[in-house]
């Protein structure tokens, strides 16, 4: 029998390897690492051009070769979502659309696809990354500790997703409706094939103000990255005014950045008109 102080140092470690993602125990068939590790050692090999590398790289006319069928093919993607989009004419039925969009390969590792939550009605649309594990599960953004801490920064300054008072509401959603795997940052197609959804999305809803947390959101609508130059700083962007903020997330691991965060916070309640009759305090 493992005494019970081995056991609680097992039970921390595999929580640990959790909250780094690792929440699947064994995969479908052995792994060879050391195959592996010679498999990536050749392929850092850099590579060496035959002796009819010249040639192709020009075509009969002597132009320059056609783009690679994996851009044409994400090309074809986007403008099928956004006829996808542009025909959603409700929340329902643009959820329904993303949910049938077949292009997007995240779909087919993820559990639940992640709508939105709060009340479609909020003066605030909160936009995040993408979805975690927790997220994943339970098919609602920001129900993690990162969720946990948006909720406790909200109430803050007055506001709550729960509200159904449009006045004291938020809406959330996220760039990507699926859990990238090991949570891995989106990459520029996965964000160019969801963006006429999440276009659509703050169509449909209209919110008064859009808060972008973190980098992908800014990568999407605003098209620039560098999130700690962005946040704080009023910008606009489909005819709506937009701040960016640091994501909950990045606040669990910086805790000296909450000051900074607490600002845009204060900066947000200004923008919204709310008073201190209308604060809650922070649990």
């Amino acid at each position: 029998m493992v005494p019970a102080d081995e056991r609680e140092a097992l039970r921390a470690l595999l929580e640990w390897q959790i909250e780094l993602g690792a929440d699947e125990a064994i995969g479908d068939r052995a792994v060879d690492r050391f195959a592996e590790g010679d498999r990536a050692a050749r392929d850092a090999e850099p590579a060496r051009p035959g002796p009819t590398a010249a040639a192709e790289a020009r075509d009969a006319t002597g132009q320059p070769p056609a783009a690679p069928a994996e851009a044409a093919d994400i090309d074809v993607a986007v403008a099928e979502a956004e006829a996808a989009a542009a025909a959603a004419d409700s929340l329902d039925a643009l959820r329904e659309a993303i949910a049938a969009y077949p292009h997007c390969e995240l779909r087919k590792g993820a559990r639940n696809l992640v709508f939105a939550d709060g009340n479609p009605k909020a003066r605030v649309m909160i936009i995040g990354e993408a979805p975690g594990r927790d997220e994943d599960r339970a098919g609602r953004p920001f129900v993690g500790r990162a969720g946990q801490l948006l909720d406790r920064m909200l109430a803050a300054i007055g506001l709550d997703r729960n509200a159904e008072d449009p006045r004291r509401a938020v809406y959330i959603t996220n760039v990507l409706p699926w859990r990238p795997p090991h949570n891995r940052e989106p990459t520029v197609e996965e964000i160019r094939m969801m963006l006429p959804f999440l276009r659509r999305h703050i169509e449909l809803v209209g919110p008064e103000v859009l808060v972008l947390m973190g980098n992908t959101p800014c990568q999407a609508i605003l098209g620039r990255k560098g999130i700690t130059r962005l946040r704080g700083k009023w910008t606009e962007a489909m005819g709506l005014p937009v701040l960016p903020t640091f994501h909950p997330a990045y606040l669990l691991r910086t805790p000296s950045a909450k000051r900074d965060a607490w600002s845009d916070l204060l900066a947000l309640r200004a923008r919204l008109g709310l008073g201190d009759s209308d604060r809650k305090e922070e649990s």
